[in-house]
């Protein structure tokens, strides 16, 4: 099935919403497409490709690494070394300077921090390593210049899916808060603005009454209590993805309330919580095809065809109507016996 998608270019897809880094008009991953004859072509090029991710430990790094290690061993392509940053922009640094010694023609990669990590990314571009961005883009940096291309899901159209979530649960009228990542990132940008110009465009009754940023992803139930300690009464609560939201989900049950959470990306444990109904339900990133996406595009460089500036994969609305169906969708693999039992089906 992989290899299928990847030599048969779709031709009805979903709409994408986000725009580029830069501004580009994003390109629809299913566009995407090698014949054999080019699948055949880098096959017998003995290429080496690395992985360098801002952080490793959750289900969407993984199943991006997996749509990437899939697709490159379908092109032939040796995976030389896969990295964690642990969200360090130094370690990040150090990184790339050790991958680069191992001579990939390509790297595919996320900048944990688009200024810090720039330089290091000049170095990978100007020893004329195929540098193919996931997510972010490195500060200065020109696409089919100083890399092949930026390919990232739908995130403003995930966070048009959070806010409506909210909005027709509410039907219209209530008090929100929200859990963001107080940072300049890109993609989690995108997603936040989606949410407030949604929540302000389709839904005037409601009111976003607190926002509460955040660094670390593992501690948002300190920002959680906060939330239900000023509002106790507080009808629902945006998280900016999934790890923030299970803290978030914390803060609530402890407070003794309902409160309706929404958020972004399917990780294991909010399919859960989503499935048992705890979880009004979220905006689905597909990771998975994002790191197919990926290896295409470094394909695509490879072969001297031009990659799109910006690629994206379409959004997913997921709700426990159609919890089942949306995590194979994302994940590529059946529905897991304890989510099947969860959603009662």
């Amino acid at each position: 099935p992989l290899y299928t998608k990847m030599t048969t270019a779709a031709t009805e897809y979903d709409e994408i919403i986000s725009t580029g880094p830069n501004g580009e008009t994003a390109v629809h991953a299913d566009t995407l497409a090698l014949t054999e004859a080019e699948i055949n072509q880098i096959r017998a090029g003995g290429y080496k490709a690395a992985i360098c991710m801002h952080y490793g430990g959750n289900d969407w790094s993984t199943s991006q690494v997996a749509g990437l290690k899939d697709a490159f061993e379908i092109l032939g392509i040796e995976v030389v070394a896969v990295t964690d940053a642990d969200f360090s922009a130094e370690q990040q640094v150090a990184d790339l300077e050790t991958v680069m010694a191992l001579n990939p023609d390509i790297i595919v990669s996320i900048p944990t921090d688009a200024v810090a990590t720039a330089d290091a990314y000049k170095r990978v571009s100007e020893a004329g390593i195929k540098l193919v961005f996931m997510d972010n883009v490195a500060a200065g940096m020109t696409a089919g210049k100083d890399y092949v291309s930026a390919v990232s899901a739908d995130n403003y159209g995930n966070g048009i899916i959070a806010a409506e979530l909210i909005g027709e649960a509410l039907n219209g009228e209530g008090t929100v808060g929200t859990v963001f990542y107080d940072t300049d990132f890109f993609v989690t940008n995108q997603r936040y603005d989606a949410f407030k110009a949604t929540m302000a465009e389709k839904f005037p009754g409601i009111e976003i009454v607190t926002e509460q940023g955040f660094l670390n992803e593992g501690t948002c139930d300190i920002q959680g209590d906060a939330i239900m300690t000023q509002y106790p009464d507080i009808d629902a609560i945006f998280a900016h993805w999934d790890i923030p939201c299970e803290g978030v989900l914390s803060s609530v049950r402890s407070a003794g309330k309902t409160t309706k959470l929404a958020t972004i990306d399917l990780g294991n444990n909010i399919a859960l919580e989503i499935a048992s109904g705890n979880v009004l339900g979220l905006g689905a990133q597909r990771p998975y095809d994002q790191g197919v996406a990926e290896a295409m595009c470094a394909a695509y460089s490879i072969l001297g065809k031009e990659a799109p500036a910006y690629v994206a994969v379409a959004a997913l609305r997921v709700d426990q109507e159609n919890i089942l169906e949306a995590y194979e969708e994302v994940y590529y693999v059946p529905a897991p016996d304890w989510l099947v039992e969860a959603a009662g089906k």
